[in-house]
C-alpha cells in the first residue's frame, strides 16, 4: 500500500553530471510555471460501477505524493516491494474522498462516517449491492496498518468492519462471499510478533547449482530477489496471512491456521475454497512468482479436501514467447456452476519447440466437486490457452493464441456436453486491428462472477476498439452464436471519441459512455439508443478542462509513408495559435516506442483516433507544447518480421526508417526544422533514442527515460525477442546502443529511477551508457531520481524531470543552428 508522510528530508540531493562537470550537489528544480501548472491540473474521480448499474461509487484522485511518501522504509524481497509499516505491498497513490452517483438523476451523494484523512486503497461492492467495501490505509506515528471499512448503501455510512488490520502484500486483502453474507479476508495473524530481525552475522556463504544436463531455460534478469536466508525468513514472515470468515458485523471465524497463501478464492457455491501457497525451496535467482507452489481445495474450516497440485520451483521457462509452464496452470472456478475446478495442461511440457501428438499444444480440464471422480477435457487447443468466458451450460466462449505467428482463434463450445464439437466463431491475426470482432460483453452474476451477457436466441454483445483506417470508432455489436449475424448497435461518430464503459442493460441499448472531443475532456454519459438519435445521451459528469490554457492546442492524426511502402500514423500536435506559413518551422519533439509486428498490412493500420480529447500530460511529449515546441506524439515506428523472418534481424534499418519518415513528414509540412528536432522515449523508447543517436544525425538531442542500452546484460531476450544471446549474438551487439557510444555525436539526456524495479531496465544500464558517453567525449547528462522505480511518482521528481528535460531541449534544440 502507501508510505507514511514522516521520515526522509526533502533535502534529498539529486546526482547529475555535464560535459562541464563531475558530481553536483543540489536539491530538486523546478520548471517553468506553464509546466508546473500541468502537473498540478485537477484529476478526474474514478467511477466503479455497482452490480446492478444504476449506482457509481466515485473516488475522489488525489494529487501526486511528496517525496516524503514515496520516500519511505521499503523492503525488496523476492521481487515484491513491501511497506513493513503496513504489512502490504508499496502504495503511493489513494482515493481521498468517497460519493456515491445515482446514474438515473444524476445526482451524486455524500458518505458519513469515513475515517479521518481517507487514504482509499482498493473497494468491491457486494454481489447484492446493499454494501460497498474498502480498505483504508491508516498511519499513527511511526506505525501503520490496512483497515477493512464498510459502507452501507441504504444509510450511505461508513464504518470500520474490524481492527485486525488486513495482510496486503500478495493480494488486497478482501473479497466478498457469493451470497454477501461477509467477507473472506487475509489477516495479519494474532500474536505474529516482529518481523525477524538479522544479527548481521553470516552463517555462510550463499550457494547455487546447476545441475549437469539440464535443457535450456529462458533466465530473465530480475530486480529486488532474495539475497540469502534472512531474506527468506523475512519474506516469510510478510506473506504469511491468517484467512478469516468476517460476517456483516464484524463478527470473524478463523480458517485454519495461518499460512502463505498467494492466492484464495471461495466458489460460486459458496461451500469451497480454493487456495495456492507458496512453498519452499525459494530462489535467489527468479521472483515470488515463480516460487513452487501448492494448490488445494478447502472446506471452510480450512481442512484439505483435495490436492489440486503441487507445483516446483521454476528457475526459467524454455526458449520462445509460447513457452509456459510444465504441468497444472491458470487454475480457477468455473463460473457458471457451484463448484468445478477449470486448468489447462501444455501436453509439449511447456516448449513450442516440442512435437505434439495431433497438434494439440494445451488440454483444458474441467473437475467438478466433490473431485473423487477424473477431471474430463473441456478442450484441446492447437496453441496457448487464453481463458473462458463462462455463460451457462450450452454456451462458453474459448480462447487460443500463439505468438509466434499472431494467431487467434475462438471456439464455441458446450460445457455441459462435452461430446458436442466446438464451433470457431473467429480465427485471425490478434494484431489485425481492423478485423477485430471486438471482445464479448461480461456481467457479473448473483454471486459476483463474470459471466457472458446472452439474449434472445443464443445472441452476445461484442464491445470493440472499431479500428478503421480513419481512426478508432468503438462499436457494440451483437452476435448470433447459431448464425452467425451480426447487427451493430452502436458506434462512436465524428467529430467525437465515445467509447463504451458499460452495458447498463440486457438489450444493450443503455449504454454508460465516455465521450470526448479534441477540446472537451473524456465526461460521461448515458446513451440510450432506443430514443431518437437527438435525443440519446444525457451527461453524469461534467468535468472541466483540466488545463485550459492549452485548450486551444492543434491536433492532427497524420499518415505518411516509409520508403518501403509501410505506412506509418502519428499524431501532430502544435501550439495554440500556431500557423506555419505565418510562423514558420518550429523546433519539435518526437516521442516513441517500437512495436514488432509478423506483417506489413498490420504494422500500416492507423492506431487512434483525430477526435481524442488533447490531453497534456506531464508524462509524455504533448507537455511541451506549453514551451512553444511542436510535438510528434507516438509516430509509428513498426519491425516488421514477416514469414519466418525474426523482426529484430532487421531491427537497426527499419527503425532508422520509420525515423527517417516522420522527420521528412514534419519538414514537408513546414511545421519543423530539420536542424531542431529532439527524439525521445521511456523504456524500450528510451532504447530507441540510444540506437537513434547512435546511427543517424536526424536529431539534435535525445531524452532516454528508464532504459536499458546493453543487451548483453539482458541475455535470455528482452521486449518480443525471444532468442538467447547465445543463438543471436550479432543481433544482441548490433542492437546495444551501449557497443556504439562512440558513434553518439549528438547530446542524450538519461533519467533513471535509481530504484528501478523493472526486468531488465536496472539503473546500472543509464549509468554505464552515460560513462560510456562522457569517457569518450560524447555530450550527455545523467539525472538519477531517489527512490523512484520505473515510472516516477513523486511530484517533486516530475517536476524535476521536466526541468531537466526542459533545459536539455531549450539548449540543444530550441537555439541550435544548422549544420
Amino acid at each position: 500500500m502507501n508510505k507514511p508522510l514522516t521520515m526522509l528530508p526533502l533535502n534529498l540531493g539529486l546526482m547529475a553530471a555535464s560535459p562541464q562537470a563531475g558530481a553536483q550537489e543540489g536539491g530538486y528544480r523546478l520548471p517553468p510555471a506553464a509546466l508546473m501548472d500541468i502537473v498540478d491540473a485537477p484529476r478526474a474521480p474514478g467511477l466503479s460501477l455497482s452490480p446492478q448499474r444504476n449506482l457509481a461509487a466515485v473516488v475522489q484522485t488525489p494529487p501526486l505524493p511528496g517525496i516524503a511518501e514515496v520516500a519511505q522504509p521499503e523492503l525488496k524481497l523476492a521481487g515484491l516491494r513491501i511497506n513493513p509499516r503496513t504489512c502490504s505491498s508499496s502504495r503511493f497513490s489513494f482515493g481521498t474522498d468517497l460519493g456515491l452517483l445515482d446514474i438515473a438523476t444524476q445526482k451524486e451523494s455524500r458518505i458519513k462516517g469515513l475515517p479521518r484523512a481517507l487514504r482509499l486503497a482498493d473497494l468491491a461492492w457486494s454481489p447484492d449491492q446493499r454494501h460497498l467495501a474498502f480498505s483504508h490505509v491508516a498511519y499513527k506515528g511511526e506505525r501503520g496498518a490496512v483497515e477493512l471499512w464498510l459502507v452501507d448503501i441504504e444509510a450511505r455510512k461508513a464504518r470500520r468492519l474490524s481492527a485486525q488490520p488486513l495482510s496486503a502484500v500478495l493480494t488486497r486483502g478482501f473479497n466478498w462471499l457469493p451470497d454477501s453474507s461477509g467477507l473472506l479476508v487475509h489477516w495479519r495473524p494474532a500474536g505474529i510478533g516482529k518481523a525477524p530481525q538479522p544479527d548481521g552475522v553470516p552463517a555462510g556463504p550463499m550457494l547455487q547449482d546447476s545441475e549437469p544436463g539440464g535443457a535450456p531455460r529462458q533466465l530473465r534478469t530480475y530486480q529486488d530477489l532474495l539475497k540469502n536466508e534472512d531474506d527468506a525468513r523475512l519474506f516469510e514472515y510478510y506473506v504469511t496471512v491468517q484467512m478469516v470468515l468476517l460476517d456483516l458485523h464484524g463478527k470473524p471465524r478463523m480458517i485454519g491456521a495461518p499460512g502463505q497463501f498467494s492466492r484464495t478464492s471461495i466458489a460460486p457455491g459458496g461451500q469451497y475454497l480454493l487456495t495456492q501457497s507458496v512453498t519452499r525451496p525459494y530462489s535467489y535467482i527468479v521472483p515470488a512468482s515463480s516460487f513452487g507452489e501448492r494448490i488445494e481445495v478447502r472446506d471452510l474450516a480450512g481442512e484439505v479436501l483435495h490436492t489440486v497440485a503441487t507445483l516446483p520451483l521454476e528457475e526459467g521457462l524454455p526458449p520462445g514467447n509460447d513457452a509456459v509452464s510444465e504441468g497444472v496452470r491458470h487454475v480457477s472456478w468455473r463460473a457458471d456452476v457451484p463448484a468445478t475446478l477449470v486448468w489447462t495442461e501444455a501436453q509439449d511440457g511447456g516448449d513450442p519447440a516440442r512435437p505434439v501428438i495431433d497438434n494439440v499444444r494445451d488440454v483444458v480440464y474441467l473437475h467438478a466437486a466433490p473431485f473423487r471422480e477424473p477431471p474430463l477435457v473441456l478442450a484441446r487447443l492447437t496453441m496457448r490457452y487464453a481463458g473462458v468466458a463462462w455463460g451457462r451450460g450450452d454456451v462458453a466462449l474459448i480462447n487460443e493464441r500463439w505468438h509466434k505467428t499472431r494467431d487467434y482463434k475462438q471456439w464455441m463450445i458446450e460445457p455441459e456436453h462435452l461430446s458436442t464439437p466446438p464451433e470457431l466463431i473467429y480465427a485471425g491475426s490478434y494484431e489485425d486491428r481492423y478485423n477485430s470482432p471486438g471482445s464479448p460483453v461480461m456481467r457479473a452474476d448473483a454471486s459476483g462472477f463474470p459471466r457472458l451477457l446472452i439474449g434472445p436466441g443464443t445472441t452476445i454483445l461484442l464491445d470493440g476498439a472499431g479500428a478503421t483506417p480513419e481512426g478508432d470508432r468503438p462499436f457494440i455489436d451483437r452476435l448470433s452464436l447459431t448464425t452467425r449475424q451480426k447487427v451493430r448497435l452502436f458506434q462512436s461518430e465524428a467529430p467525437y471519441f465515445e467509447n463504451v464503459a458499460a452495458v447498463l442493460n440486457d438489450e444493450g441499448t443503455l449504454l454508460l459512455t465516455t465521450r470526448e472531443s479534441p477540446t472537451e475532456r473524456p465526461n460521461y454519459y448515458l446513451r440510450d439508443l432506443t430514443r431518437p438519435e437527438g435525443l440519446q445521451l444525457k451527461a453524469l459528469t461534467h468535468y472541466p478542462h483540466p488545463t485550459p490554457q492549452l485548450k486551444d492546442v492543434r491536433k492532427e492524426q497524420i499518415r505518411y509513408p516509409r520508403n518501403d511502402g509501410v505506412e506509418l500514423t502519428a499524431t501532430l500536435m502544435l501550439p495554440s495559435g500556431y500557423d506555419a506559413v505565418r510562423d514558420g518551422p518550429l523546433p519539435l519533439l518526437m516521442w516513441a516506442y517500437p512495436q514488432e509486428f509478423k506483417s506489413a498490412g498490420a504494422a500500416s493500420q492507423t492506431t487512434g483516433s483525430p477526435y481524442r480529447f488533447n490531453a497534456v500530460s506531464y508524462w509524455g511529449p504533448a507537455a511541451f507544447l506549453a514551451m512553444g515546441y511542436a510535438v510528434l506524439d507516438n509516430p509509428s515506428f513498426p519491425i516488421i518480421g514477416a514469414g519466418d523472418a525474426e523482426p529484430n534481424d532487421s531491427y537497426l534499418p527499419q527503425l532508422v526508417a520509420d525515423a527517417q519518415a516522420a522527420v521528412d513528414e514534419v519538414v514537408r509540412r513546414g511545421v519543423a526544422d530539420r536542424h531542431r528536432i529532439a527524439i525521445g522515449g521511456h523504456s524500450y523508447g528510451a532504447f530507441m533514442t540510444g540506437n537513434l543517436l547512435a546511427h543517424t544525425r536526424l536529431f539534435r538531442a535525445g531524452i532516454a527515460r528508464s532504459g536499458a542500452y546493453n543487451r548483453t546484460l539482458t541475455p535470455f531476450g528482452f521486449q518480443s525477442e525471444e532468442r538467447a544471446f547465445w543463438q543471436a549474438q550479432e543481433v544482441y551487439q548490433a542492437m546495444s546502443p551501449f557497443n556504439n557510444a562512440d558513434k553518439i555525436k549528438d547530446a542524450m539526456l538519461l533519467i533513471h529511477g535509481a530504484e528501478d524495479s523493472n526486468s531488465g531496465t536496472f539503473p546500472l544500464q543509464s549509468e554505464r551508457m552515460f560513462q560510456a558517453i562522457k569517457g569518450l567525449g560524447g555530450t550527455a547528462r545523467l539525472v538519477m531520481l531517489p527512490n523512484e522505480s520505473h515510472a516516477y511518482r513523486a511530484r517533486e521528481s516530475i517536476l524535476h524531470m521536466l526541468y531537466e528535460t526542459n533545459a536539455w531541449l531549450d539548449k540543444y534544440v530550441k537555439h541550435a543552428k544548422p549544420g
